[in-house]
């Protein structure tokens, strides 16, 4: 095959999930269903979040800042995969897919810097609770939050830069968006310098939070072990299980697909594993924390007691009059 200038790529075709013209109703069906539930979800437990006075914590200021990445992440990449579902151009230009990597890339590294802050929160809460308000506050998590933007950012900024630097031998994406791992195979030569820069970072930016999260828990893990007090334990297992669990979901996918040789790649698969984490996660996620935090169901019955209320003006003008 022939090695062509990157220059005459000027736009990429997204395969998609699959090939199967039989299959595109039912993967439009099945994805706009699951992407409809992560963004009403996540909206959802934000509104919780932000209107209910007992949740007016740091954790819950983390919390709803998560399910703004997870809106956002999605709708990075769902929407335009299901118009291209059901479209025979399935085509997106050269700078239009760069530009959609950048946000990809930025938007879910960033979700693992604040998994890692909520770790933090939880691990001072727990093995410090007398010093919890003096360390931990919104501007706190405010300026970590803000230097994670940059830091995520630049690292984005440098994949997207490495990816319109290298040399194309067409423009067929075996994905439905645009991503690191099809767009590097699908480079003519083997980019050696690439993935040792993506890997390097990749660790640094990306891996880095993970670690720290599990330096927290194992942390967590020895405070509780010498309390030998199984209150505390199930306490502590009830504070942090949703976000180990949030953790697991979507550390284990993106190790899964990142952490690897590009020898190694299987872009059938991975497309199918891409789905997991573009959807399946975020619309898990305020799933997870709202049945498995008895504070969120509370604000949940509150809510929707007031809006029950406010609905029926005259149940409510009665009761003023008991």
């Amino acid at each position: 095959m022939a090695t062509r200038n990157r220059t005459e790529v000027t736009d990429f075709v997204l395969l998609g999930l699959s090939s199967c013209p039989e299959m595109q109703p039912v993967i439009f069906g099945t994805v706009l269903a699951m992407y409809l539930v992560a963004v009403i979800g996540n909206a959802l437990l934000v509104i919780v979040a932000l209107s209910d006075a007992k949740l007016q914590t740091t954790m819950y200021f983390l919390l709803c800042q998560l399910s703004f990445i997870d809106i956002f992440l999605t709708t990075i990449t769902v929407p335009q995969m299901l118009v291209h579902t059901l479209s025979v151009n399935k085509t997106i230009s050269f700078n239009h897919c760069m530009l959609q990597l950048f946000f990809f890339m930025a938007v879910g590294s960033m979700e693992g810097h604040l998994l890692a802050a909520m770790a933090y929160d939880r691990y001072v809460a727990i093995c410090d609770p007398l010093r919890y308000s003096a360390i931990i506050s919104r501007r706190f998590f405010l300026y970590i939050t803000l230097t994670s933007w940059v830091v995520v950012s630049l690292n984005s900024l440098l994949y997207s830069v490495l990816v319109t630097r290298l040399t194309f031998c067409g423009n067929q994406v075996t994905h439905f968006f645009c991503d690191i791992t099809p767009l590097l195979k699908l480079s003519c030569t083997r980019p050696v310098v690439s993935e040792m820069l993506i890997f390097t970072e990749g660790v640094a930016v990306v891996i880095s939070p993970f670690f720290f999260i599990l330096g927290s828990y194992a942390r967590i893990g020895v405070a509780i072990a010498r309390m030998h007090s199984v209150a505390a334990l199930r306490k502590a297992l009830s504070t942090c299980g949703s976000h180990i669990l949030v953790v697991l979901l979507l550390y284990g996918s993106v190790i899964r697909m990142y952490l690897r040789p590009s020898s190694s790649y299987d872009l059938d698969q991975d497309r199918q594993v891409a789905i997991f984490y573009t959807v399946v996660t975020p619309m898990l996620n305020p799933l997870i924390y709202s049945l498995r935090n008895q504070e969120v169901k509370g604000a949940l019955q509150r809510l929707s007691r007031k809006l029950c209320i406010s609905g029926h003006p005259g149940k409510l003008r009665s009761n003023w009059k008991m």
